[in-house]
C-alpha cells in the first residue's frame, strides 16, 4: 500500500537542507531528485539514491531513452524491481511514461478489453433498452450523434415517428408536449443539448420517474444528449443507458472524416477543379491540425476552441463561391472570411489567433496552386496530392502516417512530452479523487501524516515582513517601487497569517480540541495528497506541489524582507516573486517617465538579453530594470548570439539569462527577425477567471528561423513552472 500511495501522491520535500544533493544535477531536475531521496526511505528500495552516486553515466542512459519503461534498469535494479515498483521508478523520472507503462501493467494483470474503447453498435443498444429506460448520449468535442441516430431510426423504421429538438430557452413546453405524445403514440423524442436547459432538468428527471409507473407504448424511446455537467440530474444517469464516442483521434482520421463529408455533387460543383480541389486539401489539412494542436495543451492553443464540422462546411461553401465568382483568387477575402470570421469567431485569445493567422498563411496563397505537390508541412509526408477523382483524395489520405509526428505542427518533438507530463499528472489527479477518505488500519494514519507535514509547513512558514517599520523608512520617498514594495508585503503577511492560522486550526481539529469544517476538511485534504489549499492561493495562483509551493514562499518573502530591511531596491529583481508584477512594471515606467520628464503613455519596453553571468552584474541598469528567473518553453536559447534555437531533446524549459526591461520612447514597431514572446505568469497560459496570467510581449531575436516558426512552436516565456 505504501508503495501504491507513492505512486499516486510522488515525494514530498520540504526542506532540502537534510536532503542529499543531487549528483546528476546536469540533466535531473530537483523534483525528479525529490522523488528519488523519498523513494529510498521505502523498504524495497534502500540504497536507490547510492545508485545514482555510483552509475550515474548509465541512469541517464536510462533516463533519455524513447522507451524507459521497457528498457533494463542500472545495476541491480533491474533484477530487484517487480513491475509496479519498476512504475514508481519511472513515475519519479519520467512522468511522461507513466500513462504508457500504466497502460501495460493493466494489460498483463487484467486483460487488454480494459484499455481498448468497444465499438458502439447503436443497434444493440436500443435492443437493450426498454421504453423506461432514457438513452443518452454524453458528448465529446467534435462529435455529433444526430446523424447516427437518424440512420438507426431508417434501419428501424421508425423514420416517420422520429422526432428531434434541440433545447434551449422557449424549448421546454414542447419538449414536454413531444414526450408525453411519444408514450402515448409510440414516437423516438430526442432532446439534445441538455447542458443547455439545465433549469428544465427537475422537470425532465420527474418525466422520467413518470415513465417508471407508467406504461408507455412498447416502440416509444427516449433519446438525450448533454455535454458532461455536475448539475445533470444523477436519476436520469442511474435510469439510462449512457454512451459516447472519442472523436477521430489524428490528422489522418480528421481529414478522413471531412473527406467523407464532401459529396461527389459538392466536389465537382465548382467551375474552378483545378483551384478548388487543391485549396479544399489544404482546408481539410488546416481544420485537422487546429483540432489536433489541442493535443500539446498549452503549447498547442491557450484556449481550447470547440472547432467543429460546421466551421469547416461554411469555410469549404465560401471558397467553392468566391472561385465561382472571381477570375484572380481573392486571397485576403477568403483568409478573412475563413480565418478570421468563420473560425476566428471561436477564438479569444490573440496569440492563438496570430496562430490561427500564421496557419492560414502558409496554406492559403499563390504559392499552394503554383507549386506542383505543395508541402503542408516540413515533413515530406503531406502535400497537396495531384488533381484527381474523390476517391483518389481519399486513397492519398488512407496512405498517410496513423500517428501524427508533432513537426506536422510545426511542433517540436518535446511537445509531445509536455503533454504527456500533463496527462499523467490528470491520470494521477482522477485516481486520487477516486481514493478512499478514511484512515488505513495498518501503517501511518491520515491524522499523523497531515498534523506531522503541517507541523513540518508551519515550521519553514516565514515570519510576517514588519509592514509599518518599512512604511515608516520610506514615507519620505513615495516612489512608485516603494509604493509596490508596501503593497506586496501587505500581500504576503495576508498570506503568511491565513496559512499560520488554518495550520493551528487543523492540528485542533484533527485532536478534536474544534469542529473541522468544511474549510478546513479541504486543507486537510489538500495536506494528505501534498496540494496547496485553494485558500493559500489568492495572493496569486500556482500549480506547484505542496514541497515545491512552500520552498517557493520562503524565497518570495526573502527577496522582499531583504528589500525592506536595506530599503534599496534589488540589483536584479526575481519578477516571478511578485503577486502582481504587472504593477511592478508599470512602476517601472512611473519612474523612467519621472527621470526623463516625459509621459508615461509614450514609454514602451526595449528588451536586452544579458550574455554575463549574474556576479558580474553589479549595479542596477541607469535606466529600467534587470529581470532574473524566467524560463523559455517551447524552445531553448542560445546565450553566444543571444537568439532562439531549438530545444534539446527532453529539454521542457530552458533558463533563460537575466533580461535588461529598459523604457523607451516612441518605440517603432519591430522588424523582421523579432519574436513578439508572451511572458506567463505561470503555466496556465489561459489564467483563470479573475486573474490573467499574460504580462508581457517580450521580443527576442530568431535567429535563423522566421518568427512564424516560434509561433508554431507556441514558444512563450513563464516566470514559474509546476514543479
Amino acid at each position: 500500500m505504501e508503495e501504491y500511495n507513492f505512486f499516486l501522491r510522488g515525494g514530498i520535500v520540504l526542506d532540502s537542507e537534510g536532503q542529499i544533493d543531487n549528483p546528476c544535477g546536469s540533466w535531473l531536475a530537483d523534483s525528479s531528485w525529490d522523488n528519488i531521496t523519498e523513494l529510498d526511505k521505502l523498504a524495497n528500495f534502500h540504497g536507490l539514491v547510492q545508485s545514482f552516486e555510483q552509475y550515474p553515466r548509465d541512469w541517464h542512459i536510462w533516463y533519455t531513452s524513447a522507451e524507459p519503461e521497457s528498457a533494463p534498469l542500472p545495476g541491480e535494479w533491474d533484477n530487484a524491481c517487480n513491475e509496479l515498483q519498476r512504475m514508481l521508478i519511472v513515475r519519479s523520472l519520467r512522468p511522461d511514461r507513466v500513462s504508457f507503462c500504466s497502460t501495460s501493467f493493466i494489460i498483463n494483470n487484467l486483460g487488454s478489453k480494459f484499455v481498448e474503447p468497444p465499438v458502439l453498435d447503436m443497434k444493440s443498444v436500443v435492443d437493450d433498452s426498454t421504453t423506461k429506460t432514457p438513452l443518452i448520449f454524453v458528448l465529446s468535442t467534435g462529435v455529433d450523434p444526430t446523424s447516427m441516430l437518424l440512420q438507426l431510426a431508417e434501419q428501424s423504421k421508425m423514420a416517420h415517428r422520429f422526432h428531434a429538438l434541440s433545447l434551449g430557452q422557449g424549448q421546454a413546453p414542447i419538449a414536454t408536449r413531444m414526450i408525453k405524445e411519444g408514450v402515448r403514440e409510440g414516437n423516438w423524442v430526442f432532446l439534445a443539448n441538455c447542458h443547455l436547459s439545465l433549469s428544465w432538468m427537475p422537470q425532465l428527471a420527474k418525466l422520467v420517474e413518470q415513465l417508471q409507473v407508467e406504461e408507455p407504448h412498447q416502440d416509444f424511446r427516449l433519446w438525450l444528449s448533454s455535454s458532461p455537467h455536475p448539475e445533470f440530474p444523477i436519476s436520469i444517469l442511474q435510469a439510462g443507458i449512457k454512451m459516447t464516442t472519442e472523436p477521430p483521434k489524428g490528422l489522418k482520421a480528421n481529414m478522413k472524416r471531412l473527406y467523407h463529408l464532401v459529396t461527389e455533387q459538392q466536389f465537382n460543383r465548382c467551375r474552378k477543379p483545378e483551384k478548388y480541389k487543391k485549396l479544399l486539401f489544404a482546408l481539410c489539412f488546416f481544420h485537422s491540425v487546429l483540432l489536433e494542436r489541442r493535443k500539446f495543451l498549452m503549447l498547442g492553443w491557450n484556449i481550447m476552441y470547440g472547432f467543429n464540422d460546421s466551421d469547416f462546411e461554411v469555410s469549404e461553401n465560401l471558397l467553392s463561391i468566391y472561385l465561382d465568382e472571381y477570375d484572380e483568387t481573392p486571397w485576403d477575402a477568403l483568409k478573412y472570411l475563413i480565418a478570421g470570421v468563420n473560425y476566428g469567431g471561436h477564438v479569444t485569445d490573440d496569440f492563438d489567433r496570430r496562430l490561427l493567422l500564421t496557419y492560414i498563411n502558409e496554406y492559403f496563397g499563390e504559392t499552394t496552386l503554383m507549386t506542383p505537390f505543395f508541402k503542408l508541412s516540413s515533413l515530406s509526408t503531406y502535400y497537396i496530392p495531384k488533381d484527381g477523382h474523390l476517391n483518389t483524395y481519399k486513397e492519398y489520405i488512407s496512405m498517410l502516417p496513423a500517428i501524427d509526428h508533432p513537426e506536422a505542427f510545426g511542433q517540436h518533438p518535446n511537445a509531445d512530452i509536455a503533454s504527456q507530463i500533463t496527462e499523467t499528472s490528470t491520470l494521477f489527479g482522477t485516481l486520487l479523487s477516486l481514493q478512499p477518505q478514511v484512515s488505513m488500519s495498518t501503517g501511518e494514519s491520515r491524522e499523523s501524516k497531515v498534523l506531522k507535514l503541517a507541523a513540518d509547513v508551519l515550521e519553514k512558514i516565514p515570519e510576517d515582513i514588519d509592514y509599518e517599520g518599512t512604511a515608516k523608512i520610506l514615507k519620505d520617498d513615495p516612489s512608485p517601487l516603494n509604493v509596490v514594495l508596501l503593497q506586496e508585503i501587505q500581500r504576503y503577511n495576508v498570506l503568511l497569517r491565513a496559512i499560520r492560522s488554518s495550520l493551528i486550526d487543523l492540528e485542533k481539529g484533527i485532536k478534536g480540541l474544534v469542529v473541522m469544517s468544511s474549510d478546513l476538511e479541504e486543507i486537510f485534504n489538500c495536506i494528505y495528497d501534498a496540494r496547496v489549499p485553494s485558500t493559500w492561493q489568492k495572493a496569486y495562483p500556482s500549480r506547484k506541489p505542496l514541497g515545491t509551493w512552500t520552498r517557493d514562499l520562503v524565497s518570495r518573502v526573502e527577496q522582499f524582507e531583504k528589500w525592506a530591511t536595506t530599503a534599496h531596491p534589488p540589483v536584479i529583481f526575481w519578477m516571478s516573486g511578485f503577486t502582481f508584477p504587472t504593477g511592478f512594471l508599470t512602476a517601472v515606467l512611473q519612474t523612467s517617465a519621472r527621470q526623463n520628464n516625459v509621459s508615461v503613455d509614450s514609454l514602451s519596453w526595449e528588451f536586452i538579453v544579458s550574455t554575463v553571468d549574474d556576479n558580474n552584474i553589479m549595479q542596477p541598469p541607469k535606466d529600467g530594470v534587470w529581470i532574473k528567473g524566467l524560463y523559455l518553453e517551447g524552445a531553448g536559447w542560445d546565450k553566444k548570439n543571444s537568439v532562439l534555437v531549438d530545444a534539446n531533446p527532453m529539454q521542457l524549459v530552458c533558463p533563460l539569462p537575466t533580461i535588461h526591461f529598459k523604457p523607451v520612447e516612441n518605440k517603432k514597431k519591430s522588424g523582421k527577425g523579432i519574436y513578439s514572446c508572451p511572458c506567463y505568469y505561470y503555466p496556465n497560459r489561459a489564467g483563470s477567471s479573475g486573474r490573467a496570467s499574460f504580462i508581457v510581449g517580450v521580443d527576442l531575436k530568431t535567429g535563423s528561423m522566421p518568427p512564424d516558426h516560434w509561433t508554431k512552436r507556441g514558444t512563450a516565456i513563464l516566470m514559474s513552472l509546476d514543479y
